[in-house]
């Protein structure tokens, strides 16, 4: 594996960093960004920020996490749609 420093600069007050990267990241990273017409540094801070910013709706992946683990049980009753919906 071949590391390649990179300095990606992120803009207005932010600092400047140093990543190491192997040439086929690299290679596939600057790819990707070139097909999207922005820069590498560019494809590297937003993925930062994607990654490290709490999302609007990491609530809600919060709620179907917790559903997930429910065990829910009707013990076999069942419902008619009219039961349900008793205004």
């Amino acid at each position: 594996m071949c590391a390649h420093i990179i300095r990606v600069y992120l803009g207005g007050k932010m600092k400047n960093i140093t990543l190491a990267i192997d040439d086929a990241s690299l290679e596939t990273g600057r790819e990707y960004a070139r097909k999207r017409n922005i820069s590498f540094n560019t494809l590297v801070r937003t993925l930062l920020e994607q990654a490290v910013k709490p999302s609007s709706l990491q609530w809600l992946d919060e709620v179907f996490r917790q559903a997930d683990r429910v065990k829910p049980s009707s013990k076999g009753k069942k419902w008619k749609r009219e039961e349900l919906y008793r205004g």
